[in-house]
């Protein structure tokens, strides 16, 4: 553990600064995620497996139990619950980056143990956002068209004011979760720091997290559409591209560290630096 000068968090700032990025910085974190796959290939292959099996099996009950809409339902609410399953991501390439060898219940307990408090408060407010976003769908089923035979019109609208309500909450929820959550997991921070943090750097690098956003939906889709088998490499990939962006961009020297656990140890090319 590395010793560290006492902190006043009063005169902590509110949210921590972000640097600006390329538009195609997020093709580099795929880079890296890919390394971290081929680095950690035991683990990465288990916890892609792990989220691939629960999905599957989440799916098959929805579908033979309660149709193709709870499917598609529990598709969409898995856009905005997916940040949580990649805490243990974040803990795998911590330790690849300080030399260590990966070991997974040093990634559970740094994921779901230390962390588990602020962890939590970050899952509730994405609860909320999805329980809203659900009863906003169902307002938005009264367009749906049953009279007599809808036009293509009527489909059309249908289908695009429901996207664009869907959108809304899936940009809110981005950018909640870009960012917040590695950053729980690498500084002492409360939720509401990092939530603040991530949505700064969301908006004050848009194009690149457009192109961030556009290759998580891209990668998911070809997980799912390959019968959730795809997730067993894609799920690791996007967890270990979603730490190494969040390094890259957001600049959280000025907060302490954790007291004990992987990121309690500076990475060997920060020794020298402040973080």
């Amino acid at each position: 553990m590395i010793e560290q000068p006492d902190v006043d968090r009063d005169e902590l700032p509110f949210a921590a600064p972000c640097r600006k990025l390329s538009p195609w910085a997020p093709v580099r974190w795929v880079r890296l995620g890919i390394r971290d796959l081929v680095q950690a290939p035991r683990h990465s292959m288990a916890y892609g497996l792990t989220v691939a099996l629960l999905m599957s099996f989440v799916s098959l009950l929805a579908w033979f139990k309660g149709g193709q809409w709870i499917l598609y339902a529990i598709l969409g609410g898995f856009v905005f619950l997916a940040p949580l399953t990649c805490i243990g991501l974040y803990a795998i390439s911590a330790q690849l980056e300080r030399g260590q060898r990966p070991l997974m219940i040093r990634s559970a307990r740094a994921a779901w143990r230390r962390h588990f408090g602020n962890e939590m408060i970050f899952a509730l407010a994405l609860l909320v956002i999805f329980l809203v976003w659900a009863r906003a769908a169902v307002m938005v089923s009264v367009f749906f068209p049953t009279e007599g035979a809808p036009s293509l019109g009527d489909w059309l609208f249908y289908l695009g004011f429901g996207s664009a309500v869907g959108a809304v909450f899936a940009a809110i929820t981005f950018s909640a979760s870009a960012f917040s959550l590695p950053m729980i997991m690498h500084r002492n921070v409360d939720s509401i720091t990092a939530i603040v943090t991530s949505v700064n750097a969301v908006l004050r690098n848009k194009r690149a997290m457009i192109v961030w956003l556009t290759m998580i939906v891209v990668l998911l889709s070809l997980g799912v559409a390959t019968a959730f088998v795809g997730l067993i490499v894609i799920v690791p990939v996007i967890g270990y591209a979603a730490w190494h962006g969040y390094l890259e961009t957001i600049d959280a020297d000025e907060f302490p560290r954790h007291e004990v656990g992987i990121t309690a140890v500076p990475r060997p090319d920060t020794q020298n630096r402040a973080g």
